[in-house]
């Protein structure tokens, strides 16, 4: 079985398809952080787990000091020759729980779509000790769902996956439903039992439509599509390219958006 360590390394290795195919994040997110923190040229933010951008540059537009912190190197890359102009900002490439900090120097900590990777106890105790007070902690996700109006494709899709996904990983497919407002509040409290306080958290939800072959692009930027021996992984993406053109062509999306926002007192 894959380690999710290992798993968390695995988007490296597609860091261009990466930065081409993931979504960034809707424009009402970041007024419901900006009406929450004041980010301005007099801050100094940190973002864990950057990835290839696509939450970065509207913090930094905010003209902020940035550290991004990136395992992957070839995502460090990436980051650099995308954002090394902005002055305030530099990446600093490793492992978020190996790399130590100053306390209480941050006004603002933000991860996007990678925080479930670190540890609880220790991401949410050291990005406390990393703000100062009166500082605030974003963090958010996106949770993708195969259209609910195109059942029969999402149900030959299902049955491509026991074949292929579920079956390398020798585990049992789990009911998978929509991201719901109750599992953001669940998130968003965690936050408490790590002294922050004022936690609020919302909701945001859009709609991508993708070719087959765009969402075989997709799939491939997937740790744990991508870790799959890549002769099960070619036939697996086959079927399912096959299985989008059957039924017309394209796969919608529905995407939730979820923000959970704490505060260090």
């Amino acid at each position: 079985m894959v380690k999710n360590e290992e798993l968390s390394h695995t988007f490296d290795s597609a860091s261009k398809e990466y930065d081409k195919m993931r979504p960034g994040y809707p424009d009402e997110l970041y007024r419901k952080i900006f009406s929450y923190i004041n980010i301005d040229e007099n801050s100094c933010a940190a973002e864990v787990g950057s990835g290839s951008g696509q939450a970065t540059k509207p913090i930094l537009d905010t003209g902020c000091k940035l550290t991004a912190v990136e395992y992957g190197v070839n995502m460090s890359v990436l980051l650099k020759e995308k954002f090394g102009e902005y002055p305030g900002f530099n990446v600093i490439t490793g492992k978020f729980e190996d790399i130590v900090f100053h306390e209480n120097s941050y006004d603002f900590v933000f991860s996007a779509t990678a925080f479930h990777w670190i540890p609880e106890q220790k991401g949410y105790t050291k990005v406390y000790s990393m703000l100062r007070h009166g500082g605030a902690f974003a963090r958010f996700a996106n949770h993708p769902f195969i259209s609910r109006n195109n059942t029969a494709l999402a149900k030959e899709i299902e049955d491509i996956y026991d074949k292929y996904y579920y079956s390398y990983y020798k585990k049992q497919r789990s009911t998978v439903t929509e991201y719901t407002q109750e599992q953001s509040e669940m998130i968003a409290l965690i936050a408490e039992k790590y002294s922050f306080s004022d936690i609020r958290y919302h909701i945001f939800r859009r709609e991508r439509v993708f070719s087959a072959n765009e969402y075989i692009c997709l799939l491939g930027t997937y740790s744990d599509h991508i870790a799959i021996e890549k002769e099960v992984r070619n036939e697996f993406f086959s079927r399912i390219e096959e299985a989008i053109k059957r039924h017309g062509g394209t796969i919608t999306i529905d995407d939730t958006i979820d923000l959970q926002l704490a505060r260090k007192q």
